[in-house]
């Protein structure tokens, strides 16, 4: 998902599923997004980084954790970022990684039922 998808999600699901259809590219966006959530290791990862103090990361606290090897949680923090679900900023030769509460709130808002 590239930085337009990421605004475009942003900007799509303020108005709930049920309040009116999907444009078809919506919906791709959409599901890009949740297949990156439908993954038990992803969404301990959000969880493990959640709960983190100061709900940041070190991507090497995260592969203790999971019991995991390295490769495949760099994997999956790639598909969680790329879904633009975290952000990974570098600090010397660590990449630190943080949700982006912003995306969790929009997905949340495109499910929320009528009122």
């Amino acid at each position: 998902m590239t930085m337009t998808d990421e605004l475009i999600l942003q900007q799509t699901c303020c108005a709930p599923l049920m309040e009116a259809p999907l444009a078809a590219a919506d919906a791709d966006n959409l599901a890009q997004v949740f297949k990156a959530l439908a993954d038990p290791a992803r969404l301990r990862l959000l969880s493990l980084i959640a709960a983190q103090p100061g709900g940041e990361a070190c991507n090497c606290e995260l592969i203790e954790p999971l019991g995991l090897s390295q490769p495949t949680v760099s994997h999956h923090l790639k598909v969680l970022h790329d879904a633009g679900l975290l952000t990974r900023p570098r600090r010397g030769q660590w990449v630190f990684y943080r949700i982006v509460a912003d995306q969790l709130t929009a997905l949340q808002t495109a499910l929320q039922p009528p009122a």
